[in-house]
């Protein structure tokens, strides 16, 4: 995917002025090593201090550097600022809400302008969550099995089934950086253990599904 991208480089206003370089693989640490794949995912600590890192994360659209902060971008947009304010703050990812992306404006928009970046007129890095949070946001309106989740629509009250393979669809047509596996999504409050582990085996076989599903691999 094309973007801007920014490099790491000492002219950097957030890079201290010592570093250590130190960088990882799937398998060990090693020195003067990179975690990458073939879209171009970097993945790099500069410099450590006790437990604490600074690194810098290499996506698609822009080169970033972490910690940092994440603003959400629910419905493609922070709420106040326009995209270059946010630029202009050193915004680095935004966050958007695949459920609510995908019930307004919908897939079928974001295939026809290009993705979200397209549509919101930015350059950095997006993330989208899998739609699993609104289990518990929208708990009322919503059920959950093996297939999937089915929510009742908060806009028109129509019943859709969100599943594995349809949180993929929606997000490969959104185009994020980084996106995420649909989860079962339980409440902190909820004090059934037997949930939890329901909750905990399904969503590993619905990883198996969104893999399966994903069919942007090499470019998110």
């Amino acid at each position: 995917m094309a973007g801007n991208k920014r490099k790491a480089s000492s002219s950097s206003p957030n890079k201290p002025a010592t570093k250590k370089k130190t960088t990882f693989t799937t398998e060990e640490t090693k020195e003067d090593e990179i975690c990458n794949n073939p879209i171009g995912f970097q993945f790099q600590v500069l410099h450590t201090d006790g437990r604490a890192r600074y690194t810098n994360l290499t996506l698609p659209h822009y080169d970033c550097f972490t910690p940092m902060f994440m603003p959400v971008g629910t419905q493609g947009c922070v709420k106040g600022l326009t995209s270059e304010q946010l630029e202009e703050i050193e915004c680095q990812v935004i966050l958007g809400n695949t459920y609510h992306l995908g019930q307004r404006p919908g897939k079928d928009l974001f295939l026809e302008c290009g993705g979200l970046h397209k549509f919101m007129g930015w350059n950095r890095g997006l993330l989208t969550d899998s739609g699993g949070f609104q289990m518990v946001s929208l708990a009322d309106l919503s059920d959950v099995t093996e297939e999937g989740v089915t929510f009742q629509s908060p806009i028109d009250g129509k019943s859709e089934m969100l599943t594995p393979e349809k949180s993929m669809e929606i997000q490969n047509a959104i185009g994020a950086d980084i996106i995420m596996a649909l989860d079962d999504v339980v409440s902190s409050v909820k004090i059934s253990k037997e949930r939890f582990e329901e909750a905990t085996h399904r969503t590993t076989r619905w990883i198996d599904r969104c893999i399966k599903g994903h069919k942007r691999a090499k470019e998110q």
